[in-house]
Protein backbone atom coordinates (compact mmCIF):
# COMPACT_ATOMS: atom_id res chain seq x y z
CA UNK A 1 0.00 0.00 0.00
CA UNK A 2 1.43 3.87 -0.91
CA UNK A 3 2.65 5.43 2.20
CA UNK A 4 1.48 8.96 0.80
CA UNK A 5 3.62 11.99 2.08
CA UNK A 6 2.91 15.78 1.13
CA UNK A 7 5.46 16.88 -0.55
CA UNK A 8 7.59 19.89 1.03
CA UNK A 9 10.29 21.67 -1.08
CA UNK A 10 12.42 21.94 2.18
CA UNK A 11 11.96 18.28 2.91
CA UNK A 12 12.30 17.12 -0.19
CA UNK A 13 14.82 19.38 -1.84
CA UNK A 14 17.19 16.38 -2.49
CA UNK A 15 15.32 13.55 -2.72
CA UNK A 16 16.19 11.98 -5.84
CA UNK A 17 14.10 9.52 -8.25
CA UNK A 18 14.48 7.02 -10.80
CA UNK A 19 11.48 7.38 -13.22
CA UNK A 20 12.63 4.04 -15.51
CA UNK A 21 11.56 1.89 -11.48
CA UNK A 22 7.99 3.17 -12.65
CA UNK A 23 6.84 -0.04 -14.21
CA UNK A 24 7.52 -1.95 -11.20
CA UNK A 25 4.10 -0.52 -9.74
CA UNK A 26 2.42 -2.68 -11.86
CA UNK A 27 4.21 -5.70 -11.41
CA UNK A 28 0.62 -7.53 -9.63
CA UNK A 29 -1.37 -5.28 -11.89
CA UNK A 30 -4.08 -7.38 -14.23
CA UNK A 31 -6.82 -4.42 -14.74
CA UNK A 32 -4.99 -0.98 -15.66
CA UNK A 33 -7.18 1.68 -14.88
CA UNK A 34 -6.86 4.36 -18.68
CA UNK A 35 -8.65 7.37 -19.49
CA UNK A 36 -9.68 8.23 -22.62
CA UNK A 37 -7.38 10.66 -23.82
CA UNK A 38 -5.01 7.07 -23.63
CA UNK A 39 -7.21 4.86 -25.56
CA UNK A 40 -5.74 5.09 -28.73
CA UNK A 41 -2.27 4.58 -27.22
CA UNK A 42 -2.99 1.87 -25.01
CA UNK A 43 -5.31 0.08 -27.74
CA UNK A 44 -2.19 -0.54 -29.79
CA UNK A 45 -0.95 -3.03 -26.85
CA UNK A 46 -4.15 -4.33 -24.65
CA UNK A 47 -7.46 -4.63 -24.39
CA UNK A 48 -9.68 -1.79 -23.36
CA UNK A 49 -12.52 -2.95 -21.37
CA UNK A 50 -14.65 -1.62 -18.75
CA UNK A 51 -15.17 -3.29 -15.08
CA UNK A 52 -17.19 -2.06 -12.22
CA UNK A 53 -15.68 -0.33 -9.45
CA UNK A 54 -15.87 -2.74 -6.37
CA UNK A 55 -16.62 -0.10 -3.96
CA UNK A 56 -18.84 2.60 -6.11
CA UNK A 57 -20.17 -0.28 -8.67
CA UNK A 58 -19.60 2.40 -11.50
CA UNK A 59 -18.52 1.63 -14.62
CA UNK A 60 -14.21 2.24 -15.46
CA UNK A 61 -12.20 1.82 -18.40
CA UNK A 62 -9.15 -0.21 -17.98
CA UNK A 63 -6.72 -2.04 -19.88
CA UNK A 64 -6.60 -6.17 -19.59
CA UNK A 65 -2.98 -6.89 -18.75
CA UNK A 66 -3.32 -10.54 -17.65
CA UNK A 67 -5.73 -13.63 -17.38
CA UNK A 68 -5.66 -13.96 -13.98
CA UNK A 69 -5.46 -11.72 -10.52
CA UNK A 70 -2.41 -10.67 -10.23
CA UNK A 71 -0.78 -11.29 -13.40
CA UNK A 72 0.88 -8.48 -15.69
CA UNK A 73 1.60 -9.99 -19.33
CA UNK A 74 3.87 -6.80 -19.74
CA UNK A 75 5.96 -7.09 -16.66
CA UNK A 76 9.04 -8.92 -16.52
CA UNK A 77 12.76 -8.16 -15.91
CA UNK A 78 11.70 -5.38 -13.06
CA UNK A 79 10.16 -3.60 -15.93
CA UNK A 80 7.52 -2.48 -18.03
CA UNK A 81 7.67 -4.32 -21.38
CA UNK A 82 4.66 -2.55 -23.51
CA UNK A 83 5.71 0.41 -25.61
CA UNK A 84 3.18 2.60 -24.06
CA UNK A 85 3.95 3.92 -20.83
CA UNK A 86 -0.37 4.06 -19.18
CA UNK A 87 -0.59 7.60 -17.29
CA UNK A 88 -1.02 5.65 -14.37
CA UNK A 89 2.49 4.19 -14.72
CA UNK A 90 4.14 7.54 -16.01
CA UNK A 91 2.02 9.71 -12.59
CA UNK A 92 4.75 7.55 -10.55
CA UNK A 93 5.13 8.13 -7.59
CA UNK A 94 3.01 11.38 -7.41
CA UNK A 95 -0.19 11.22 -6.16
CA UNK A 96 -3.42 14.12 -5.07
CA UNK A 97 -5.07 14.33 -2.43
CA UNK A 98 -7.74 16.43 -0.64
CA UNK A 99 -6.14 19.61 0.48
CA UNK A 100 -8.34 19.69 3.78
CA UNK A 101 -7.94 15.55 4.46
CA UNK A 102 -3.93 16.10 4.74
CA UNK A 103 -1.43 17.51 7.13
CA UNK A 104 -0.16 19.92 4.95
CA UNK A 105 3.97 21.43 5.51
CA UNK A 106 4.04 25.12 5.22
CA UNK A 107 5.20 25.57 1.57
CA UNK A 108 3.52 22.66 -0.04
CA UNK A 109 3.22 22.30 -3.68
CA UNK A 110 -0.17 21.73 -5.00
CA UNK A 111 -1.48 20.88 -8.23
CA UNK A 112 -1.89 23.43 -10.43
CA UNK A 113 -5.39 24.42 -12.77
CA UNK A 114 -7.66 22.66 -10.46
CA UNK A 115 -11.20 24.22 -9.63
CA UNK A 116 -10.46 22.48 -6.41
CA UNK A 117 -7.34 22.28 -4.04
CA UNK A 118 -5.21 19.12 -3.82
CA UNK A 119 -2.06 18.65 -2.31
CA UNK A 120 0.54 17.11 -4.39
CA UNK A 121 1.94 13.96 -2.38
CA UNK A 122 4.66 11.46 -3.04
CA UNK A 123 4.43 7.55 -2.18
CA UNK A 124 7.24 7.28 0.25
CA UNK A 125 7.16 3.41 -0.37
CA UNK A 126 8.17 3.95 -4.42
CA UNK A 127 10.66 2.02 -6.26
CA UNK A 128 11.04 5.12 -8.02
CA UNK A 129 12.73 6.93 -4.73
CA UNK A 130 16.74 6.30 -5.04
CA UNK A 131 20.08 7.03 -2.81
CA UNK A 132 22.50 7.79 -5.37
CA UNK A 133 25.95 7.98 -3.99
CA UNK A 134 25.69 11.89 -4.86
CA UNK A 135 23.43 14.42 -5.14
CA UNK A 136 24.67 15.83 -8.74
CA UNK A 137 24.90 12.21 -9.94
CA UNK A 138 23.00 13.30 -13.17
CA UNK A 139 21.41 9.39 -13.84
CA UNK A 140 18.81 10.76 -11.33
CA UNK A 141 16.02 13.09 -11.49
CA UNK A 142 15.03 15.53 -9.10
CA UNK A 143 11.86 17.55 -7.97
CA UNK A 144 13.60 21.17 -7.03
CA UNK A 145 16.62 23.26 -8.32
CA UNK A 146 19.16 24.23 -6.26
CA UNK A 147 16.55 27.40 -5.87
CA UNK A 148 14.04 25.69 -4.84
CA UNK A 149 11.82 25.98 -7.91
CA UNK A 150 10.24 22.86 -9.48
CA UNK A 151 12.63 21.06 -11.81
CA UNK A 152 11.52 20.27 -15.82
CA UNK A 153 10.55 16.02 -14.40
CA UNK A 154 8.44 17.48 -11.69
CA UNK A 155 6.88 19.96 -13.70
CA UNK A 156 5.57 17.17 -16.51
CA UNK A 157 4.88 14.85 -13.27
CA UNK A 158 1.99 17.99 -12.72
CA UNK A 159 1.15 17.85 -15.82
CA UNK A 160 0.40 14.54 -16.02
CA UNK A 161 -1.60 14.56 -13.25
CA UNK A 162 -3.58 17.30 -14.24
CA UNK A 163 -4.38 15.00 -17.58
CA UNK A 164 -5.15 12.23 -15.42
CA UNK A 165 -7.93 14.50 -13.45
CA UNK A 166 -9.37 15.73 -16.28
CA UNK A 167 -9.40 12.43 -17.91
CA UNK A 168 -11.14 10.58 -14.96
CA UNK A 169 -13.56 13.52 -15.60
CA UNK A 170 -13.99 12.84 -19.36
CA UNK A 171 -14.43 8.81 -18.74
CA UNK A 172 -17.46 9.40 -16.07
CA UNK A 173 -19.02 11.12 -18.58
CA UNK A 174 -18.26 8.70 -21.58
CA UNK A 175 -19.44 5.99 -19.15
CA UNK A 176 -22.62 8.24 -18.36
CA UNK A 177 -23.26 8.41 -22.32
CA UNK A 178 -22.99 4.77 -23.32
CA UNK A 179 -25.49 3.88 -20.19
CA UNK A 180 -27.97 6.80 -21.66
CA UNK A 181 -27.80 4.67 -25.03
CA UNK A 182 -27.57 1.35 -23.93
CA UNK A 183 -24.39 0.40 -25.52
CA UNK A 184 -22.60 -1.48 -22.57
CA UNK A 185 -23.15 -5.29 -22.67
CA UNK A 186 -21.21 -8.19 -20.67
CA UNK A 187 -18.66 -10.02 -21.99
CA UNK A 188 -17.79 -13.38 -21.41
CA UNK A 189 -14.11 -14.50 -22.13
CA UNK A 190 -13.19 -18.49 -22.43
CA UNK A 191 -9.42 -19.17 -23.36
CA UNK A 192 -7.47 -22.28 -23.87
CA UNK A 193 -3.93 -21.99 -23.77
CA UNK A 194 -1.19 -23.67 -25.64
CA UNK A 195 -0.43 -26.27 -22.60
CA UNK A 196 -4.57 -26.67 -22.39
CA UNK A 197 -4.69 -25.09 -19.46
CA UNK A 198 -8.61 -22.96 -19.97
CA UNK A 199 -9.61 -20.15 -17.90
CA UNK A 200 -12.60 -17.98 -17.98
CA UNK A 201 -12.82 -14.32 -17.52
CA UNK A 202 -15.74 -12.65 -15.91
CA UNK A 203 -16.66 -9.23 -14.90
CA UNK A 204 -15.98 -7.50 -17.85
CA UNK A 205 -18.11 -5.11 -20.15
CA UNK A 206 -17.80 -3.83 -23.57
CA UNK A 207 -19.71 -2.18 -26.45
CA UNK A 208 -22.92 -4.12 -28.07
CA UNK A 209 -21.81 -3.39 -31.67
CA UNK A 210 -25.64 -4.39 -32.35
CA UNK A 211 -27.15 -1.70 -30.48
CA UNK A 212 -24.40 0.62 -31.89
CA UNK A 213 -24.97 -0.03 -35.35
CA UNK A 214 -29.05 0.37 -34.91
CA UNK A 215 -28.74 3.91 -33.97
CA UNK A 216 -30.82 6.40 -35.17
CA UNK A 217 -28.51 8.62 -37.26
CA UNK A 218 -29.58 11.41 -34.94
CA UNK A 219 -28.08 9.64 -31.90
CA UNK A 220 -25.00 9.34 -33.77
CA UNK A 221 -24.28 12.42 -34.76
CA UNK A 222 -25.42 13.31 -30.98
CA UNK A 223 -22.43 10.89 -29.59
CA UNK A 224 -19.80 12.67 -32.18
CA UNK A 225 -20.47 15.84 -31.92
CA UNK A 226 -19.69 15.07 -27.92
CA UNK A 227 -16.51 13.72 -28.66
CA UNK A 228 -17.55 10.26 -27.83
CA UNK A 229 -17.90 8.19 -31.45
CA UNK A 230 -14.08 7.80 -31.45
CA UNK A 231 -13.46 6.37 -28.00
CA UNK A 232 -16.00 3.93 -28.41
CA UNK A 233 -14.65 2.60 -31.99
CA UNK A 234 -11.26 2.90 -30.11
CA UNK A 235 -12.68 0.40 -27.47
CA UNK A 236 -14.03 -2.07 -29.86
CA UNK A 237 -10.98 -2.02 -31.88
CA UNK A 238 -8.96 -2.96 -28.90
CA UNK A 239 -10.61 -5.67 -28.08
CA UNK A 240 -8.36 -7.75 -31.20
CA UNK A 241 -5.61 -7.34 -28.69
CA UNK A 242 -6.61 -9.99 -26.75
CA UNK A 243 -4.53 -12.52 -29.45
CA UNK A 244 -1.38 -10.71 -29.16
CA UNK A 245 -1.87 -10.82 -25.15
CA UNK A 246 -3.08 -14.96 -25.75
CA UNK A 247 0.76 -15.03 -27.12
CA UNK A 248 2.25 -13.63 -24.65
CA UNK A 249 0.74 -15.62 -21.85
CA UNK A 250 1.51 -18.34 -24.17
CA UNK A 251 5.26 -17.17 -24.57
CA UNK A 252 5.51 -16.91 -20.34
CA UNK A 253 4.12 -20.69 -19.99
CA UNK A 254 6.17 -21.96 -22.50
CA UNK A 255 9.24 -20.50 -20.15
CA UNK A 256 7.74 -22.56 -17.12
Amino acid sequence: MAQLVAINPQLHQHLRLQPANAGRHSEDTQLMPVVPAEFASMATQAPIVLTKNGQTGQFVAVALLGFAPGENLFYSDNAWQGDYLPLQLQRQPFFLGQAEAAETPTNTSTAPNNKEDYVLCIDSDSPTICQPTSIDDTRYEQLFTETGTDSRYFQQAKSCLAELLRGEQQQQQLVQALLSYDLIQPLSLDIVFDNEQSTRLNGLYTIDQQKLAALAPDKLVELHQAGWLLPIYTLIASTAQIYPLIARKNRRLAKC
